[in-house]
């Protein structure tokens, strides 16, 4: 029970809860409203950066969610120009996050990381289509012991400016293992071949545990 009302704090957190909790305090001096609406933001923060626990199912049979959201789209698309993929056909499940759920994105499986790449972009609205490929946005591409690979995109959104990444090129990263956050409303597009799709859109998922699709 304590951990679902204080959840665990995420580090990029830290330095935005400290801010607002000194506003706060200032408020609090000037007007008792605007410090009360001060410290409703404070609370809102504290959760928008909760890191909680999660309990990946650990099957590389299965491909798990990278982000808590809602699945806005579903599509077979080529892949990222960017990563020379264009004539490569992948499955791509995006998961649209909006400013209330949990943002630390975790891997789908367990692999070494191959390739990150960023792009600047712009920061229009990540529920949109278009955001994939004109939002700011990072790559990261995972190779696994069979020699597949996926591709997962965290799209800054309209009130985002800053993607987080926490994994570099050759690292190593297991299945629900945290590789980034992004911070206030985003987006992660997960790219895949050769599995069987097990989600539909406008579902709800949960990062590291809800299961994306399953291996053919």
């Amino acid at each position: 029970m304590i951990d679902i009302l204080f959840p665990k704090l995420h580090k990029e957190g830290y330095r935005f809860l400290a801010i607002a909790a000194i506003i706060t305090f200032i408020l609090l001096l000037i007007s008792n409203f605007f410090g009360i609406i001060s410290f409703i933001l404070t609370i809102w923060v504290y959760y928008f950066f909760r890191d909680p626990e999660r309990f990946p199912i650990k099957d590389e049979n299965y491909l798990i969610s990278p982000a808590d959201g809602v699945i806005s789209q579903i599509i077979e698309t080529n892949g990222p120009a960017e990563l020379s993929l264009e004539n490569k056909k992948y499955t791509r499940v995006s998961i649209f996050m909006n400013v209330f759920d949990c943002h630390v994105n975790r891997s789908p499986f367990s692999g070494k990381v191959s390739q990150v790449y960023y792009k600047p972009g712009k920061y229009i609205n990540a529920s949109l289509d278009k955001s994939s490929d004109e939002n700011e946005r990072n790559y990261i591409k995972i190779i696994n012991n069979n020699g597949e690979e996926l591709i997962l995109t965290q799209i800054a959104g309209l009130i985002a400016r800053r993607i987080v990444c926490e994994v570099k090129e050759n690292e190593e990263i297991k299945q629900g293992d945290k590789f980034g956050i992004i911070r206030f409303g985003s987006r992660v597009d997960l790219y895949f071949e050769n599995y069987k799709l097990m989600v539909k859109q406008n579902q709800k998922t949960v990062a590291g545990e809800t299961i994306i699709a399953e291996k053919k």
